[in-house]
């Protein structure tokens, strides 16, 4: 049978364990509210209205693409696009391609960056097979203007960094979101998060600060996994009501 992405590929590594998905979407989350695009998503009011439910709808939509068969992947990016053609519809606009390569980029760049930070760095080889993957999908989408290689992206990246993010008041709002939907000691905690996956551009938009103050709990997480106790730091700072599905997201690890 043929898939999508190969088994032996690292983004099935990367995606099929909860905590990388986790600082995933910490990472984009800070990006998102930054990205000039973000009234889109204030269009649809999903992502305002439900911050950790966008995470979970995003993340069933990357998991079918990264663990079923070739055919099923490409009906969940058509699904995406579909999805997508539908809201421009809605307002009348077209969804701006740099937008939609920012998005990619935002999977690419926080998938690495996930990853290096809970268990280790990634070669180039890897780094560059977690670029085929998402560009893959961008090229199904039919997303103009993507790079060719992992080095282009690595240039393209930094540009979209410099030209597409700026602190308005969709940012403050949103991260009225985040505080409101997690609660005070989780949003410290998405913060902390934040300032160990986010590029440099991206923390001083938003003066997250520069000492990772979750290293020692990172640490202590780390050490918990191998005696197969991380479920109760897990169990003790994660929404009730998302804990069932949080759990799921470790299924396929």
């Amino acid at each position: 049978m043929a898939f999508f992405v190969d088994k032996d590929s690292i983004v099935r590594k990367i995606w099929g364990k909860g905590d990388t998905i986790l600082f995933i979407f910490a990472g984009a989350s800070a990006e998102f509210a930054l990205n000039k695009a973000v009234d889109w998503l204030y269009f649809t009011g999903r992502l305002p209205s439900d911050p950790l439910g966008r995470l979970f709808s995003t993340v069933s939509y990357a998991r079918q693409i990264v663990f079923s068969d070739y055919d099923k992947a490409l009906y969940a990016i058509d699904k995406i696009t579909a999805i997508h053609k539908s809201v421009e519809e809605d307002r009348g606009a077209e969804i701006p391609d740099w937008a939609y390569r920012d998005v990619l980029f935002m999977l690419i760049d926080y998938s690495i960056r996930s990853f290096e930070v809970l268990e280790r760095r990634l070669t180039v080889n890897e780094k560059a097979d977690v670029f085929d993957v998402f560009n893959r999908v961008g090229l199904r989408m039919r997303i103009k203007g993507l790079p060719d290689t992992y080095h282009d992206w690595l240039i393209m990246r930094e540009d979209h960094l410099q030209q597409n993010l700026i602190c308005s008041k969709f940012t403050s709002d949103l991260y009225q979101q985040y505080r409101k939907h997690l609660g005070w000691p989780r949003y410290l905690l998405l913060k902390q998060a934040q300032v160990m996956v986010v590029p440099e551009r991206v923390n001083s938009l938003l003066f997250l600060g520069k000492i990772p103050l979750l290293t020692p709990v990172l640490g202590l997480y780390k050490f918990s996994r191998l005696l197969k106790l991380d479920w109760l730091l897990k169990d003790a700072i994660l929404p009730k009501e998302y804990k069932a599905q949080i759990k799921d997201l470790d299924v396929r690890a």
